[in-house]
């Protein structure tokens, strides 16, 4: 559960006068990125009218900050910028070269992110730590303001920093890259002709899957076989796309129709055109969610306190001690109006029989 807020800032930051904001976050993954839409969201709704740069690493943030009116420059840093010093340095003295009314660190624990805030120039400078006299801020956050949530705590952040009275750990806004109306048409249309060609219907539910993430978050190919025959029995009605990932090979054995692109946005505008979308833990995951359709994340790593999809559609799914096939009758019951399941025996009984029925066939 995400905590709120316990403590109240003794010197808020002004309502008024500030209109140059930086948001320092150097990070060039992708769910790191789209976690700080919530933070611009509300940092819009605080100081309309204000101007938002961002320090990213990586060149994933221009796409995911493409459409945000109130963003104007997104610098992004060399991969390994040490790495790359003459062009890490000379963005970082362009970027210092503006004198910031706020400059805004919103991780907990990155020494890389509170080093580039102390170097840059900002009028009012936050963050989160324990040790105020030393953290180059001026207003320090206790690290018990942020919560468990990663998109929220950049939120708690900037409520702490304004004195505003605790709200609902629920309150903050939705993951969203705020997709525009030609590219969501652009995504319906090659749903279309995905399934058109693959004679699947059109007609919902469309479901989309995404096998992909890393390391131990990966949920092996045949594990998503026996999660895909089981959904099938119980969906026989759902049509299948599979998104591919950024490698460009498909993760279920190319069986069903599929969508590669390597542009954040065009992704998540065919995402956008499905019913629902079923993931492992990663950052496709919040860019599903972030592209507003409905959204279960699996996990059987992390924490999904932490990382989980909030917000109304989309829910997390632990899977330690699931097989495949318990993990398919989960999302069933989870989604059953969405998927248009009719009310009747539980889904396990259901599935049972409908895997005899199929044994007994001829």
């Amino acid at each position: 559960m995400n905590q709120i807020p316990t403590s109240r800032c003794d010197t808020p930051l002004p309502r008024k006068g500030i209109f140059r904001i930086l948001i320092c976050r150097p990070n060039h993954r992708l769910g790191n990125t789209i976690l700080l839409t919530p933070l611009i969201s509300e940092l819009e709704r605080h100081y309309k009218g204000a101007e938002i740069d961002v320090i990213s690493e990586g060149g994933i943030a221009k796409e995911v900050f493409a459409s945000f009116f109130s963003v104007q420059n997104v610098y992004c840093l060399p991969k390994r910028g040490f790495k790359h010093p003459f062009p890490f340095l000379r963005l970082l003295r362009r970027v210092r070269g503006t004198q910031y009314d706020l400059v805004i660190d919103p991780c907990v624990g990155s020494g890389f992110s509170r080093a580039l805030t102390r170097l840059l120039r900002g009028t009012y400078k936050l963050g989160f730590s324990d040790k105020p006299n030393r953290a180059g801020l001026t207003h320090a956050a206790p690290i018990d303001v942020a919560g468990q949530h990663m998109a929220r705590r950049p939120v708690n952040l900037l409520r702490w920093a304004l004195a505003l009275e605790s709200t609902q750990p629920d309150s903050a806004p939705m993951l969203d890259i705020r997709l525009t109306d030609a590219e969501l048409a652009n995504g319906r249309r090659a749903i279309i002709q995905l399934l058109s060609e693959s004679r699947q219907t059109t007609s919902p539910p469309v479901v989309g899957v995404f096998a992909n993430a890393t390391g131990d978050k990966r949920y092996p190919m045949p594990w998503w076989q026996e999660f895909i025959d089981a959904f099938k029995l119980l969906c026989p009605t759902a049509s299948i796309l599979e998104l591919i990932p950024m490698h460009g090979r498909s993760m279920l054995g190319a069986e069903w129709p599929a969508y590669y692109s390597s542009d954040i946005r065009r992704m998540g505008a065919v995402m956008a055109g499905v019913d629902l979308m079923i993931t492992a833990d990663c950052g496709v995951m919040h860019l599903a969610v972030a592209s507003r359709t409905a959204t279960i994340g699996m996990f059987c790593v992390t924490d999904e306190s932490v990382y989980a999809p909030y917000g109304q559609g989309n829910c997390p799914l632990r899977t330690p001690g699931l097989t495949a096939r318990q993990a398919a009758c989960r999302v069933v019951e989870t989604y059953a109006r969405l998927l248009g399941r009719e009310a009747g025996p539980p889904v396990h009984a259901r599935l049972d029989a409908l895997s005899l029925r199929q044994t007994l066939a001829p």
